[in-house]
């Protein structure tokens, strides 16, 4: 079995449900488990992890993971919005894996809003991780295609192109399908059969 893994998916695909739900089944189970989540995300707690769907659970908030050990008898260890992390936090994942055994299980965005990778992302696609996509259908009303990519809008509702793309909440994003991204972002009018 494969002891290092990334669920990714757009914006509201779950992924920290699923964390929070992947947690509390392993606990029940008896199976130790430690979550982490990127120590700037306060969004609605500094030190809890918390899905838009209402769960949540107590994590650890770390500024990187380079000091980070697990306890000798964790079992696995869950990463909320891995995106966050640097690419060498996800050597010392590897190496938490690969040398010390544990399964670990990072959640987070693959790409940007400008449709470029999160370096954290990228490195765990270098390393090897097993990759689990968590699919959502596109935020334009009546699409009903799969969500592949990230809108984000200014107050007046035009599609920002540039600038910090660390930025948390979505309030100003929408996750949307590879043709409405094409569309909005480019101005690309796509052909549809």
């Amino acid at each position: 079995m494969a002891r290092l893994h990334f669920h990714y998916g757009v914006m509201s695909s779950s992924k920290s449900a699923s964390l929070l739900i992947n947690a509390h089944n392993l606990k029940n189970n008896g199976i130790k488990v430690e979550i982490i989540k990127p120590a700037f995300d306060k969004r609605f707690s500094a030190s809890q992890i918390v899905s838009r769907i209402g769960l949540s659970g107590d994590a650890m908030a770390m500024p990187n993971l380079m000091e980070y050990q697990p306890k000798e008898d964790t079992d696995f260890v869950l990463i909320d919005e891995v995106q966050f992390f640097a690419p060498n936090d996800i050597d010392k994942l590897v190496h938490i894996a690969d040398m010390q055994g544990k399964t670990v299980m990072c959640y987070g965005l693959m790409v940007d809003s400008n449709e470029e990778m999160f370096p954290a992302s990228k490195r765990l696609i270098e390393v090897g991780a097993k990759l689990h996509r968590m699919e959502s259908t596109c935020q334009i009303n009546g699409c009903q295609k799969l969500a592949t990519h990230h809108l984000r809008f200014d107050p007046n509702g035009a599609v920002i192109r540039a600038g910090d793309q660390f930025a948390l909440g979505d309030s100003n994003y929408k996750s949307v399908c590879r043709q409405h991204y094409n569309e909005m972002y480019r101005g690309i009018k796509q052909k549809v059969k």
